[in-house]
């Protein structure tokens, strides 16, 4: 028997932070509620490199876990910058949000069984390896009560192998790479890169199996042109062109090396799409045979670990903070929210966090927030807890009481850029990005429940508009708010380079949104219950 919520509590989406003008903010998360040259010390580890004596903070056993943001609770950004350099593509951000709940001690369920859930109880399910799902049933959920989600997503413009990336220029081996999303591309060059990714791999037994790949040395090298050959770049402009000129360069290509045996084998043969010597590398990573690797899925990914930067460390140098920041601000606030059975003790909603794949290219994927994922899942969520249930309309009801929720910051040498009196800046709280057109989901009723849940807790936020005479993006927000018809607010962290292969954004942000989601988690319920809109 289908049952059907019809109570959905508001939908809080995280998005991406918001551009500042010279310094933007960007990473835009949705909540959804239910109605709801330096001298380097060759001893240093791997993270930590040295410039003079001072390491760079690019860990939590490094960063100084100091509350920010005038809160008792200790901070996050240390372990934000573990993920960070744990999560190189979608597929390492999944896995490692995966076993970070597992450790927390929610229960793994696979989209093709059958679900068996009870209140109290704390679940995920991941889709493809690169989306997540995760949720927590209150103890006094009842059927028809609603969802407070927030959705983020875990994909970065970057550079991806083509199908076949093996090519050779003027004595060198080049690796053919394509476009993915809007990235800043000239961020890319003269980059010490590398690849990262999923492979699969063909087992003794005849089985194939799924591994994630990480190769952490400087492996790919995309160079610029000498000013000499280019008198004019400083002047017309650094113009690329992403097809012939965005090509890593590998290695030299040499006449004779070991690999020619390999070459000229029928195996080496059927790798003739990727270089010979890649797959030589990425067999040694994974401690396999290069026969045994009939699949690859590679991005192209940058070595430079995520840190803390600027005179007074306040900032975070990173790469993929549009959206694994809030990303993980959302994991972390849903795990913290649900730890003990006292948390969800007198909680009458679902929790729930989903974080999905593909957002940079339009989110129309299997794995994308345009694909049915949290709403099938709402649906089987509802059905499960029904049990014995016979009455009218209780999925309807449970999205209707629901709720889902990054932004660009102020660029000081680009102000003009940004709606003179809706400029986000850094350290300043999480960001509500407003569009007439839509082009964001937040409304004024939902703006104002999420700045309620931050006025509770002494949280600030921050409002943003695009100016008239510029173009709008837009996040997963008006997708699951149309397809879902959950309430929901666009927000997100401010940053500058937004799309760039190194971003920034402000280490108090961080703290900012991983207290408001938290706080969401635990107050939306009694905020949302003192509004009522359509019953007047």
């Amino acid at each position: 028997m289908t049952v059907m919520i019809s109570r959905v509590q508001m939908q809080v989406q995280v998005l991406h932070h918001l551009h500042l003008p010279c310094g933007s903010l960007r990473p835009t998360t949705s909540v959804l509620f239910p109605r709801w040259k330096p001298s380097l010390s060759v001893s240093a580890p791997p993270c930590s490199r040295y410039f003079s004596s001072t390491p760079l903070l690019c860990s939590a056993s490094r960063h100084n876990p100091q509350s920010s943001g005038g809160g008792t609770s200790a901070s996050i950004v240390g372990d934000l910058l573990d993920y960070l350099n744990e999560s190189w593509t979608q597929f390492h951000a999944t896995a490692e949000a995966k076993r970070q709940l597992i450790a927390a001690g929610f229960h793994l369920l696979n989209e093709n069984d059958e679900w068996e859930l009870k209140p109290g109880g704390r679940y995920f399910f991941t889709r493809n390896m690169s989306c997540l799902v995760a949720f927590a049933v209150g103890e006094k959920y009842a059927v028809g009560n609603g969802f407070h989600a927030i959705a983020a997503h875990t994909d970065s413009p970057c550079l991806k192998l083509k199908p076949k990336s093996a090519s050779s220029k003027s004595g060198y081996l080049m690796v053919n790479v394509q476009t993915y999303g809007g990235g800043l591309w000239h961020t890319w060059f003269d980059r010490d890169l590398t690849v990262a990714g999923r492979v699969i791999l063909r087992s003794s037994n005849g089985s194939f199996l799924h591994k994630l790949v990480k190769v952490k040395k400087p492996l790919l090298r995309i160079p610029t042109l000498a000013i000499h050959l280019d008198r004019t770049v400083n002047k017309d402009g650094f113009k690329p062109n992403l097809e012939t000129h965005l090509i890593p360069l590998l290695a030299s290509k040499l006449e004779e090396t070991s690999l020619d045996s390999k070459e000229k084998s029928p195996a080496a043969s059927s790798k003739s799409t990727h270089h010979p010597l890649l797959m030589e590398v990425l067999s040694e990573e994974l401690s396999c045979d290069i026969d045994d690797i009939v699949g690859v899925e590679l991005n192209v990914c940058d070595t430079q670990p995520s840190c803390l930067g600027g005179g007074n460390n306040e900032f975070i140098f990173s790469g993929r903070l549009d959206n694994l920041a809030s990303s993980y601000c959302a994991l972390r606030a849903l795990i913290d929210s649900s730890k003990s059975p006292s948390d969800l003790s007198s909680e009458h909603a679902i929790r729930m966090v989903a974080l999905f794949d593909n957002e940079e290219v339009g989110s129309g994927s299997i794995q994308g927030a345009g694909a049915p994922t949290m709403f099938q899942a709402m649906r089987r969520i509802v059905s499960c807890l029904a049990e014995k249930y016979v009455g009218e309309g209780a999925f309807e009801r449970a999205i209707r009481q629901s709720f889902l929720d990054m932004a660009h910051g102020v660029h000081p040498n680009f102000a003009d850029k940004h709606e003179e009196h809706h400029r986000p800046v850094m350290q300043k709280g999480l960001v509500i990005k407003h569009n007439a057109n839509q082009r964001y989901a937040t409304s004024g009723v939902t703006a104002f429940l999420f700045k309620e849940v931050g006025k509770m807790h002494n949280l600030p936020t921050q409002e943003f508009v695009v100016r008239n005479d510029m173009g709008c993006g837009s996040t997963i927000g008006p997708i699951l708010a149309s397809g879902v018809g959950i309430r929901t607010v666009d927000c997100g962290i401010a940053q500058l380079s937004m799309h760039s292969v190194r971003e920034i954004c402000g280490k108090d942000d961080i703290d900012f949104a991983y207290k408001h989601f938290k706080a969401f988690y635990q107050t939306f319920s009694s905020i949302d219950g003192k509004l009522k809109v359509d019953l007047e």
